[in-house]
């Protein structure tokens, strides 16, 4: 594993995982209606589930989620969703074994272009031929506030300070979803910050970057690709 993942991102999401969870609960409308159009009794993995506030959107579907921040799998656990600690480079999967994955805000947080490309070579691997992924990234062209001169930025965490009494998370010692904001309560700060204190790694993807990988990855058929609330995502699909 990365030293720089390990310290900017796994370390990160377990200590403020009590905060990155308040600020998690409402699914995105892309990942929404990509969960609900799934056949009924479909088997599917969240690959790095972080609090699982998606595991339970269609409850005609099994999901098992993983993740590496046992402070997050802990939130699941005890919204009663099945979980476990595991690495999206080497998943405790056999090969085949699902009709569906999700990666939401995921691969973003892989340091370096082929541990990228090994972590979307994993996602196809335990999905059956023909079955489907929903990948989210992390976009550099973003509408909102957040400008990045760069595309590898080291982000600062930040909260409401009249909700949490401060205004930065304490570092300590997983990774789930990142980017994004749901309640407008903690999230990445606007712009890129230094590597001093509570900073997250993040690779920025720009236009046609992620379908690029899906092909660098290969065995992947992209079906859909778009852009919604400052990230780029895809539907992929198993070839046989």
């Amino acid at each position: 594993m990365a030293e720089l993942e390990r310290e900017h991102v796994h370390a990160v999401y377990d200590a403020i995982a009590p905060h990155f969870s308040a600020t998690r609960y409402k699914p995105w409308p892309v990942v929404d209606n990509f969960l609900r159009s799934l056949p009924l009794g479909s088997l599917g993995a969240d690959i790095g589930c972080g609090n699982g506030k998606y595991m339970g959107v269609n409850k005609d579907v099994m999901i098992l989620g993983s993740d590496m921040s046992r402070n997050l799998l802990q939130i699941c656990r005890t919204r009663g969703f099945e979980a476990l600690v595991a690495d999206n480079l080497s998943l405790p999967y056999r090969t085949g074994s699902f009709d569906f994955s999700i990666s939401i805000a995921v691969i973003h947080h892989f340091s370096t272009a082929s541990r990228r490309a090994s972590a979307l070579r994993e996602i196809a691997r335990v999905l059956r031929c023909g079955g489907r992924a929903l990948v989210f990234v992390w976009a550099k062209e973003q509408e909102g506030k957040r400008r990045f001169d760069g595309q590898d930025v080291f982000v600062p965490w930040t909260m409401n300070a009249k909700v949490y009494g401060t205004t930065t998370a304490a570092a300590g010692a997983g990774a789930g979803a990142g980017g994004g904001n749901d309640a407008g309560e903690a999230g990445p700060a606007a712009g890129a910050g230094g590597t001093e204190g509570t900073v997250v790694y993040y690779h920025l993807f720009v236009k046609g970057e992620l379908e690029s990988l899906v092909h660098e990855a290969g065995g992947l058929k992209i079906e859909a690709a778009g852009y919604d609330r400052d990230n780029w995502y895809v539907v992929v699909v198993k070839e046989d």
